[in-house]
């Protein structure tokens, strides 16, 4: 009988909600008899059942999902850890993050298990409920920029200038470069804003001195000028043909000495005006460059610049008269005038000639050249003059030979290249 009314009283429930796999029953009838409602389970698999105020609640197991009644079923997580970086775990279920969850045209993108919305590029709007597309001119709506300045896009980037007659940081403000004279360098003034030098083109004349004081111009001629200096300043001269003779040069728009001052030449130099042009020249004495210094004449001075030819060189020595003069001679084994060219000679010694030959004065000639007297004969044997008279001559070889008439003998040296040989 109790097990009838057990039955009885679960066929009467009425299911009044269900939520998170979870259902509470109503029954609406009871024995008076008080029985454990979870006893026997009339939860399904995977369940659990406990008793609230008098009756039995069934719940899926923790981990799982479904219809508690019937069967709950293991779920694909727990945690969003159990799920890859774009899902989240929900109802046991790893589930695409972004879904749902930002505005219309935003874009989503998944991080570390949360949806990240954001506007496209070009768009604007609040991503978690809709974004449009941009209007590039609203970047400078409101103006990035400081006051007094000016808001342009450019390549879709806001970019901050100054108003014209203003200068500053565009990004914080702009402002006048100045308002009083005082805003402004005490060599300048205040003008239209502006900081303009006071000394500006046409303050003064063209030849005057402008100076500042107190951020105001004062002109004045030049020393050596006269005029007025807020029109013309006029100096002594112009050109030369306006000094007179005992100051014949213009300098500086003043006529001067050109010889004045003792730096225009060197030390110990003579300074001589040849009307504006200076002249300098060292002492008759004396040698060097007349624009650095003049020194006493040197015996070495006489071959500097070396007067002599190529292949020359040049010693101090005398002339007839036994004044000092530059001595030119060839340099060994050079031949020539010394004056102008020397060149190299055909030999340095005997053994670069011929047999027949010998190097006097650095050429090759032949050694019976005007070593044998007259009607004599001369053999050139190893680079030695034989000197000897003919057959039916006689007398000395190196002076004359005359026809024989008693028995005499030849001489030969060779200067010592021709020898007297007896015969």
């Amino acid at each position: 009988m109790t097990a009838c009314l057990r039955i009885l009283g679960l066929m009467a429930v009425a299911i009044s909600h269900m939520t998170q796999g979870m259902i509470i029953y109503n029954p609406t009838s009871y024995t008076s008899r008080y029985t454990d409602p979870c006893s026997p389970n009339p939860c399904g698999s995977n369940t659990q059942c406990r008793v609230a105020e008098g009756r039995p609640v069934c719940s899926c197991l923790a981990g799982h999902w479904g219809n508690p009644l019937t069967y709950c079923q293991r779920g694909e997580c727990e945690v969003n850890q159990d799920c890859p970086n774009s899902k989240s775990c929900r109802n046991y279920k790893c589930e695409d993050v972004c879904a749902g969850q930002c505005g219309h045209n935003a874009d989503c993108t998944p991080r570390n298990h949360i949806a990240v919305c954001s506007c496209p590029a070009r768009h604007v709007g609040d991503p978690s409920v809709s974004c449009r597309r941009m209007d590039p001119q609203e970047l400078c709506y409101p103006s990035p920029c400081g006051q007094n300045t000016k808001c342009e896009v450019i390549n879709d980037v806001p970019v901050c200038t100054c108003l014209p007659g203003y200068f500053g940081s565009p990004s914080s403000g702009c402002r006048h470069e100045c308002e009083s004279d005082y805003d402004c360098s005490p060599s300048q003034m205040c003008q239209q804003y502006k900081c303009t030098s006071a000394c500006a083109a046409g303050t003064c004349a063209p030849t005057a001195i402008c100076d500042v004081n107190n951020h105001r111009p004062t002109c004045s001629c030049p020393k050596g000028y006269f005029g007025d200096p807020y029109t013309s300043c006029r100096a002594e001269c112009l050109s030369h043909a306006d000094c007179p003779s005992d100051r014949p040069a213009c300098m500086g728009d003043r006529c001067v000495n050109p010889c004045s001052g003792g730096s225009v030449c060197g030390v110990n130099a003579n300074c001589e005006a040849r009307g504006a042009t200076p002249i300098c020249s060292c002492p008759r004495t004396m040698t060097g460059d007349p624009f650095v210094r003049c020194r006493p004449f040197e015996p070495a001075d006489l071959c500097e610049p070396n007067p002599c030819g190529e292949n020359a060189r040049c010693q101090p020595g005398h002339d007839n008269t036994g004044k000092e003069r530059p001595v030119c001679t060839c340099l060994p084994g050079y031949t020539g005038d010394a004056l102008t060219r020397c060149r190299r000679g055909e030999c340095t010694a005997d053994v670069e000639c011929r047999h027949d030959q010998a190097c006097v004065d650095y050429q090759c000639k032949n050694v019976c050249s005007g070593q044998c007297g007259v009607d004599a004969e001369c053999n050139a044997r190893n680079r030695v003059a034989t000197c000897s008279c003919p057959p039916g001559y006689t007398g000395d070889a190196l002076s004359r030979c005359y026809p024989k008439s008693t028995s005499t003998g030849a001489r030969y040296s060779t200067s010592g290249r021709v020898y007297y040989n007896k015969k």
